[in-house]
């Protein structure tokens, strides 16, 4: 199996939230933030993969600052990671106030997704072609977390 760059699969989606997006803070709520992060993070998973993917887990969300009615949520969503059969996907969110243009850091968030065929089984993904060492930065960052789950799903196994 041919292997796919990062840039390849790289996705960026583009939101202006409205007030029915909002919590009792007034700020758009953290459910609907994550169902943006979680749409743009499979696109990414399935451009690598190129077939439907799965949601597997999600490993980190921060949340950095409030997100408000009227500011351009833009997210920014790349592969970091590919295994046999799953992936990890990065995901930035950042916030534009359309009239000023300043931008700020909103949030971050790391998903799994596992690529499955048509009986919605497993199937194999490309490697990741690493070309920078940004990427590989992440990669290896990647394979950490991967180990560490790894030890702590063995440590849940074990009487």
């Amino acid at each position: 199996m041919q292997g796919k760059t990062v840039a390849e699969s790289v996705s960026l989606m583009h939101h202006l939230p409205m007030p029915d997006e909002t919590n009792q803070a007034g700020s758009i709520h953290g459910g609907h933030l994550l169902k943006l992060i979680d749409n743009v993070g499979g696109v990414a998973a399935c451009r690598h993969a190129r077939t439907n993917v799965v949601t597997a887990s999600l490993e980190r969300m921060d949340f950095l600052t409030p997100i408000y009615p009227g500011e351009l949520i833009i997210l920014k969503a790349s592969v970091n990671y590919a295994g046999k059969h799953s992936m990890e996907v990065g995901v930035r969110v950042e916030v534009e106030h359309m009239t000023s243009g300043q931008v700020r850091h909103a949030a971050s968030c790391y998903l799994t997704y596992v690529a499955v065929d048509e009986q919605r089984n497993p199937c194999r993904v490309p490697p990741l072609l690493l070309s920078t060492d940004l990427e590989r930065r992440r990669y290896a960052r990647a394979e950490e977390r991967r180990a560490c789950h790894k030890e702590q799903a063995a440590a849940k196994a074990q009487p």
